[in-house]
């Protein structure tokens, strides 16, 4: 597939390994930093959403997402865990859940450009997940060094899932991070309760990329 990721917040904050230990599957090893595991809420929107090599589909191709993710490894190879999709668009998560495996889910969502600020909102259809904020970046776009935290969070080119006990990659390729230091109003936040996360009271770690393009290939068995 193909597609462009627009108006991305990465909202950061440090778990306990203990904590990321019993809501993530056994067979993925935790990739941590500094001594703890990391939780990411990511508000963005999408655009050009196709098979690559064919046109966009009318009335599926554009829509707002919002993922909770974790940092994993499985035979070396780092990636990302999903707890949650949310996406405005029923197509797009009949799909997700049965071509990928992923935990997708419909909701009520909006985003919306007011200068550099983006303001975002999403309720899930089921249930009591729910995010509301506003965010726009304050430095200039950076590429951030292997080595830093920053990188570390945001440079991995797959992701993972567990499907009847056995695990599937997904490759994404995409350029680096056009990464922007960022600050945010975070009026309501409870996605991440919703997949049984308590997140710190602490302020996020956060950063804004305004946009990406991406392709992703099929999901396939992750070997040994």
């Amino acid at each position: 597939m193909a597609q462009t990721w627009h108006d991305l917040l990465f909202a950061h904050w440090p778990v306990p390994i203990s904590t990321m230990r019993k809501l993530v599957p056994a067979q993925l090893e935790l990739d941590t930093w500094d001594g703890s595991s990391w939780v990411g809420v990511v508000p963005f929107w999408m655009s050009g959403v196709r098979g690559r090599g064919l046109p966009a589909l009318p009335g599926a191709s554009q829509f707002p997402e919002l993922n909770v993710r974790t940092y994993v490894t499985y035979s070396g190879k780092p990636g990302v865990y999903f707890f949650s999709l949310d996406a405005a668009s029923r197509f797009a998560v009949t799909a997700a859940r049965t071509l990928y495996h992923l935990p997708y889910f419909h909701a009520k969502m909006h985003a919306e450009r007011h200068g550099d600020e983006t303001v975002y909102s999403s309720v899930r259809e089921k249930g009591e997940a729910k995010f509301c904020g506003r965010y726009k970046p304050i430095a200039s776009v950076k590429l951030r060094a292997p080595g830093t935290i920053e990188y570390w969070l945001s440079e991995r080119y797959c992701l993972y899932t567990v499907h009847k006990e056995v695990v599937y990659r997904g490759d994404v390729h995409h350029e680096r991070w056009p990464l922007q230091d960022a600050q945010a109003e975070i009026e309501l936040n409870s996605i991440a309760t919703a997949a049984g996360l308590d997140l710190p009271g602490s302020d996020p770690l956060l950063h804004f990329a305004r946009h990406l393009d991406v392709a992703i290939w099929p999901l396939r068995k992750a070997g040994k």
